[in-house]
């Protein structure tokens, strides 16, 4: 069967996203400045939006609990529509924090908080109730942020990912890292890999399951690494690591634990805690990933 090619863009296609609500629609976004909406049960596009006055749109996510609003990145700004509004298409909020052209956009569960990744490696968090920059989250990356996703069953957390190879789980109240992953620093158990001579291990996208879909696929974040590699990483773990850590550090008058005894993190996985790492050793780039 011939793939099913959903035609309305001018331009190259960067963004894709399908509703919750109404099964079957999916909104895009391109190079054209325009989101074009579908509905797989039909043959054409329902209608576009021009909102980025040709400017190349980045990302787009829907609000969660009214997938009417749709929030775009263009540049360094933030807008938000109402698909209702008709042709004029005269954004209902607009934010520009960012220094530098954003790269994604995400909403977390609860509609509060707007997460934007930028090229200056920094992450603005904004307030969308009250219309305003809450935190920016920087010094966690020293290259471009490529992906930021919310983790819904912690409201105060967020991880990222980027350019330096790295990601970062952060305490976005509090405004710093909590922990650094650096697939950039070759493990001891990987074997040799012809694709990571010529592909750096970037993280260009990050998926986390939504708060409905932990109970079966559990706390996870699937990693999409520039040298063909998915990394399936369970969050709750690694963040055992830092309080172990922690606690691991001897205090006055007691004797510290052997390393013996703590069980390594790589013998441990999602279902009892280890990473699942999908090799894809001969290419390019693995450029987006999905929890479904």
């Amino acid at each position: 069967m011939e793939p099913r090619r959903l035609r309305g863009h001018k331009a190259t296609a960067t963004c894709c996203i399908a509703s919750r609500d109404r099964p079957g629609v999916v909104a895009t976004a391109a190079e054209d400045g325009c989101v074009c909406w579908f509905d797989l049960r039909c043959k054409d596009v329902l209608f576009v939006m021009d909102v980025g006055d040709n400017n190349p749109i980045s990302s787009l996510c829907f609000k969660p609990g009214n997938e009417d609003m749709v929030y775009v990145s263009i540049a360094n700004e933030v807008k938000c529509f109402d698909v209702h509004l008709g042709a004029s298409w005269k954004p209902l909020e607009c934010y520009s924090y960012n220094k530098d052209e954003i790269n994604q956009i995400a909403c977390n569960s609860k509609s509060s908080f707007l997460a934007a990744a930028d090229d200056c490696g920094d992450v603005k968090i904004i307030d969308i109730r009250q219309h305003c920059l809450y935190k920016t989250l920087r010094a966690g990356h020293s290259s471009i942020c490529s992906s930021v996703q919310f983790l819904p069953w912690r409201p105060w957390e967020v991880i990222t990912g980027g350019l330096d190879s790295k990601l970062v789980m952060w305490d976005f109240s509090k405004g710093r890292p909590q922990k650094v992953l650096d697939f950039g620093v070759p493990e001891m158990t990987d074997r040799s890999n012809m694709g990571q001579c010529l592909n750096p291990a970037f993280v260009h996208a990050l998926a986390v399951p939504d708060i409905d879909m932990v109970e079966k696929l559990d706390k996870i974040c699937v990693v999409a690494r520039g040298d063909g590699v998915v990394d399936v990483i369970n969050v709750e773990l690694e963040r055992a690591t830092i309080k172990s850590k922690s606690s691991s550090k001897p205090k006055k008058g007691t004797k510290s634990m052997p390393e013996s005894s703590i069980p390594p993190a790589d013998s441990l996985g999602p279902e009892n805690g280890k990473k699942l790492h999908l090799d894809h050793t001969l290419g390019g780039h693995t450029a987006a990933v999905s929890c479904v």
